[in-house]
């Protein structure tokens, strides 16, 4: 049984779309980008941007869906690297974020950065970083349980917050002090929890 070209093409002018979609909202904030915008970027037309995301909210929250998941797969790729020692999981995570908050051309975390655009708390965006933030919060919890805190959600709150002003910094952090602030950050953390 052979692929349904028709299906094909309408899955690569979804992807198109999205990846357009993706880069322009990560770049300019996704009010400043406009459906217009989108099509002529992309090449594709807009009957076929409707035909995949009815909405624009939808193509929002499409975007902040697959940046969740990547965010996660890389996650969990990190973790899976330092087996059976949770506070090397949690160096090894600290040095990722570092190394991405310092990297060229780094605007934030899409979550926090889309999500701020929007003031309805039940809009798609404030959902999807709700949910983010929640699990983010889950895995450092469940990591700074394996390390023996004796305040284990305090200290997971408290690394939450420290990565997400990390996400935030807005270029204060550099390639040169990012790991190290935020690994030292860490280690005060975990010594008073």
């Amino acid at each position: 049984m052979g692929v349904n070209p028709s299906r094909s093409a309408d899955k690569g002018t979804a992807e198109k779309v999205l990846v357009t979609a993706s880069r322009l909202f990560y770049a300019n904030g996704v009010r400043a980008v406009g459906v217009e915008w989108i099509v002529d970027e992309s090449g594709v037309a807009k009957t076929s941007l409707y035909r995949h995301f009815h909405t624009k909210d939808e193509l929002v929250a499409a975007f902040l869906e697959r940046e969740d998941r990547e965010f996660w797969r890389q996650w969990d790729g990190i973790v899976a690297a330092a087996p059976g020692n949770p506070k090397a999981e949690l160096m090894s995570l600290l040095e990722w974020i570092g190394k991405r908050v310092s990297r060229d051309g780094y605007r934030g975390c899409p979550q926090i950065n889309v999500a701020a655009e929007f003031a309805d708390l039940e809009h798609p965006a404030r959902l999807i970083r709700r949910r983010h933030k929640t699990e983010m919060f889950k895995r450092l919890r469940a990591i700074v349980g394996r390390i023996g805190v004796t305040r284990p959600d305090d200290t997971a709150m408290q690394l939450a917050l420290l990565i997400d002003g990390a996400f935030t910094c807005d270029g204060r952090l550099s390639k040169t002090n990012a790991v190290r602030i935020l690994q030292n950050g860490a280690e005060a953390l975990l010594s008073c929890g």
